[in-house]
């Protein structure tokens, strides 16, 4: 139970609470705890259950969507819960006891540990949410991930908190101090080398063009009513209008609440709305049996003129892994193309925004996964991501949704303009600065001028790659190291 406990302080570090330093801590006593831990399911048992607290409390807004329809599904939400903590865990437990067996010490626990969150974020799609190096993302330390991406965050996080174990450990009961002081003043040398890097916010270039970002604010029980969703385009003509007629103006989400096929009268009347500013907006659409979650951009005349269709779809929630598959043995409903989902898009689609720029467009889920990002055929001017966080309450799931845009913000040295259906609606800026933004909760339209980008990072002309290979020679170190102690 201590060590459940303990996980659970680990996951202070996320957002909405940002206590970093509670993860050190955390990872200090686990760390410490680990030195005594018998080999195989010993260690095997530690490292899970400090995953599973870790994840019950990072993930717990997992719970949220069950909520919508409470009578229908209110009862599936604790095991929701229990089984993706207990499931994620099965990584760092598989990481414990592996390193446990490969050798003595911090230090394979460390590279490891590392590799466990890189397999997590790819393994059956992936799910790089929450990951050690995320802790860092409301401090000035997130700027490493620039040159580092996240996983190479993770790493460092662990190695100094192993560091600075080690060095307790081998003073042990001598005077600790002399040897911690050491790592904690190249710490914060480095942190303050950092915090130099981002500067104040640049002013926008004085012909930037503007953005209006739309925030209807509609409750997931509501969003697709049939006697509400009058009221719910209405809410959004009204508030795309005013003002001086921006460059574009940026829907979340499934705005609009028919499919794009059905869709042409309500499209030119948001283009009056607007008074003849282009649109970007959220729509599901059609194309023979299958149905794609898609980003439209309507022109000035009201026309549709290009269209993305989302790649990275949300397993169980767009769709049903392996569906296509059963469908063919005649287990029905299950299939994308028998009405049970989502397909996917090609991808690879940048969109040419006439009067702001290229952009490369993400839906929701699709702005967590870095390397998806990084992809994009040719460098963009802006990332644009439409998103309905409706489903995740009001709490930790949309504000932990929000700090990973602005992650991969930093990544690639790229703004990015942020609409959601209930928050947070954001520009931000090329180093993940918020430039400005709509509350959670709140209805309401904003302006914003474009910032500039800024000269791709090293993270974004290499990818993940450099990461990978040291990676995996650290991991050929620690399999020799091992090898040479159980001989």
């Amino acid at each position: 139970m201590t060590v459940l406990l303990l996980g659970g302080v680990a996951g202070l570090g996320q957002v909405p609470f940002a206590l970093p330093w509670a993860t050190l801590a955390a990872l200090a006593l686990i760390m410490w705890h680990y030195g005594d831990v018998a080999r195989g399911w010993p260690a095997f048992a530690v490292g899970w259950l400090f995953g599973t607290g870790y994840f019950a409390l990072t993930l717990h807004w997992i719970v949220e969507p069950f909520q919508v329809d409470v009578a229908r599904h209110g009862w599936m939400a604790p095991f929701a819960l229990i089984f993706m903590a207990a499931g994620l865990a099965l990584f760092w437990g598989a990481a414990f006891a592996l390193a446990r067996r490969i050798a003595p010490g911090l230090w394979p626990l460390v590279v490891v540990w590392t590799g466990a969150e890189v397999t997590r974020a790819v393994v059956l799609t992936g799910f790089p949410w929450a990951l050690i190096g995320h802790v860092w993302s409301e401090t000035p330390l997130v700027q490493i991930i620039a040159v580092t991406g996240q996983h190479g965050l993770t790493l460092l996080t662990l190695g100094f908190v192993a560091l600075c174990v080690t060095a307790l450990r081998a003073a042990r009961p001598r005077r600790p101090v002399q040897l911690f002081m050491p790592a904690l003043l190249m710490v914060a040398g480095g942190v303050g080398w950092v915090m130099l890097d981002p500067g104040p916010a640049p002013q926008a270039a004085a012909d930037a063009p503007v953005i209006r970002l739309v925030q209807p604010n509609i409750a997931q029980s509501e969003k697709w009513d049939a006697e509400l969703v009058p009221v719910h385009m209405r809410r959004l003509l009204d508030m795309s209008g005013g003002g001086a007629v921006p460059a574009l103006v940026v829907w979340p989400e499934t705005a609009v609440p028919y499919l794009l096929e059905y869709s042409a009268d309500v499209l030119e009347a948001a283009i009056d709305a607007t008074r003849g500013a282009q649109l970007i907006t959220g729509i599901q659409r059609r194309e023979g049996e299958r149905y794609y979650n898609a980003l439209a951009l309507v022109d000035r005349t009201g026309q549709v003129a290009e269209v993305y269709d989302k790649v990275h779809l949300v397993p169980f929630g767009e769709y049903i892994p392996f569906g296509e598959v059963l469908g063919r043995f005649g287990i029905g409903g299950l299939a994308a193309s028998a009405g049970g989902g989502f397909s996917a898009g090609s991808g690879g689609q940048l969109i040419q925004i006439p009067g702001v720029g290229m952009a490369w467009p993400l839906i929701c889920y699709e702005g967590i996964f870095a390397p998806q990002v990084a992809a994009a055929p040719t460098r963009p001017r802006l990332l644009l991501l439409i998103t309905n966080d409706a489903w995740f309450g009001a709490f930790a799931g949309p504000f932990q949704h929000f700090a990973l845009g602005r992650l991969r913000a930093i990544e690639q040295g790229l703004p990015m303009v942020r609409a959601a259906n209930t928050g947070v609606s954001a520009v931000i800026d090329a180093k993940g600065r918020i430039m400005g933004q709509l509350a959670l909760d709140t209805a309401g339209a904003l302006d914003i001028p474009l910032p500039p980008a800024l000269p791709p990072t090293v993270y974004a002309q290499t990818g993940d790659w450099p990461f990978i290979v040291l990676l995996c020679g650290l991991l050929s170190g620690v399999l020799i190291r091992g090898r040479s102690v159980s001989d």
